[in-house]
């Protein structure tokens, strides 16, 4: 069986990834001042930062086209595939991977098409992609290749933080807004998407930045102790990559046998977000099995 695999442009790969490894990356508008933009394709990640700070309405995202995805998948069809593994981020981010699990009907060919909810996004589901598109180049079976996406994403951890938490309670992302309103200004909350639900979820309260890093590293800690995995990790910013560099080498120091990787939160996740978030994200190492 020929398998091909498909995401969205939030895993933020880079161009040698997806052409190694023979990937379809559908890209996600993202509207700012009522113009539509195709992430990765209309604007550069530094190109909608300067739009943010400018714009005079809050940017907003929407879903690429269902017409385009089923002339992609019929097209990989006619390019001899039999079925599509296509991985994308999370439904309680995006309505997009609900939306595909409905057009099956629509397609011209016979194409198998399995939406896999990844439950989460930026380069951590890029790290489910990769390992399911290896995977598709051995020639393992479908059912194999989502055994082992299940496994991974059940490793993935992640925790933020943000300079200003408004984009995410105006977007609507923030699961808790309420609880954090009210002291926005003194606090930097810390958020996660390892939640139950797998939203996004402010989860303490802290009075720096400082002590904030400080306790993201701490919950790094405990699961690195905790982890009977090899780990690889992920420092991850919204246009801030001196800090995110200082972090990763801090880190690094640290945990000399953990490869640690540097990425960004493009521009339909820094709508959420905004300019100046910072993570740490991390899972099960796809290359350590």
């Amino acid at each position: 069986m020929k398998i091909a695999v498909v995401t969205d442009s939030t895993a933020y790969l880079s161009n040698e990834e997806v052409a190694a490894n023979g990937i379809k990356v559908v890209p996600i508008p993202v509207i700012i001042d009522g113009q539509s933009y195709r992430e990765g394709i209309d604007i550069t990640t530094s190109e909608f930062y300067d739009k943010l700070r400018n714009s005079s309405s809050f940017p907003s995202t929407s879903q690429p086209p269902l017409g385009e995805m089923i002339a992609l998948y019929d097209g990989l069809a006619q390019d001899g595939y039999d079925a599509v593994i296509s991985i994308h981020l999370s439904s309680t981010i995006s309505g997009f991977v609900n939306s595909l699990r409905q057009i099956n009907d629509q397609l011209t060919s016979n194409i198998k098409v399995i939406p896999y909810d990844s439950q989460v996004t930026v380069k951590l589901m890029g790290y489910l992609v990769l390992a399911a598109a290896q995977m598709a180049k051995q020639g393992n079976s479908v059912e194999d290749i989502i055994n082992r996406l299940d496994d991974l994403r059940t490793t993935i951890n992640n925790v933020f933080i943000v300079d200003d938490l408004q984009n995410l309670v105006r977007g609507g992302r923030l699961s808790n807004a309420s609880a954090f309103i009210g002291s926005l200004l003194k606090i930097k909350p810390l958020l996660s998407m390892h939640t139950p639900s797998h939203e996004i979820e402010a989860f303490e309260k802290v009075r720096s930045t400082k002590k904030a890093l400080a306790r993201c590293e701490e919950i790094f800690d405990q699961s690195v102790v905790e982890a009977d995995y090899p780990i690889r990790a992920i420092v991850i910013h919204a246009n801030d990559e001196p800090a995110a560099i200082k972090w990763r080498d801090k880190l690094s120091a640290k945990y000399p046998n953990i490869p640690f990787e540097i990425s960004y939160f493009g521009p339909v996740i820094g709508t959420h977000l905004g300019e100046k978030a910072l993570a740490i994200a991390w899972m099960k190492d796809i290359d350590a099995d």
